[in-house]
């Protein structure tokens, strides 16, 4: 028995690497996407914001309000006129990578955050994306955050 499976196990081993590899590469260009998305915002570049949105993309936050929660949808093409139109502090999204699931065309995630207009903290919550591999490369399909002023850390 243990002569069958020393051969099996390294017939295996190359494929969980290649994988591993395969993995890692796909992680970082799902994190690249979601940097410029948010380095498109810093500067107010809608155009490079939008490179980053999938066609029929849906955005929605999670709002909380004396208590009583509520999902609102958000327009892409309001959001996308919002950053490109000139406004006296940046739009500074400070975000962390914490979880990333992806599977074949489909990655999930996870991002706390902390918004600042300027130097001025306004709030904090976290992001989940839902991104698609499209021809183009990795586009964000979903973002759904939550959004609250005392802070999160």
């Amino acid at each position: 028995m243990k002569k069958l499976l020393t051969p099996l196990l390294l017939l295996l081993l190359p494929a969980t690497a290649l994988h591993a590899q395969t993995t890692s590469a796909e992680t970082a260009e799902v994190k690249k996407t979601i940097t410029a998305f948010f380095d498109g915002m810093r500067k107010g570049d809608s155009t490079a914001v939008h490179r980053t949105i999938a066609p029929g993309a849906v955005f929605h936050t999670i709002g909380n309000r004396a208590g009583v929660v509520k999902l609102s949808p958000e327009n892409p093409a309001d959001f996308l006129k919002a950053v490109g139109t000139p406004h006296d502090k940046v739009w500074d999204e400070r975000i962390t990578f914490d979880k990333i699931l992806i599977d074949a065309n489909l990655a999930s995630v996870w991002t706390p955050y902390e918004f600042y207009f300027g130097d001025t903290y306004s709030h904090c919550g976290y992001n989940s994306f839902q991104l698609v591999k499209l021809a183009d490369g990795w586009k964000i399909a979903h973002i759904i955050d939550t959004r609250r002023k005392e802070k999160c850390k």
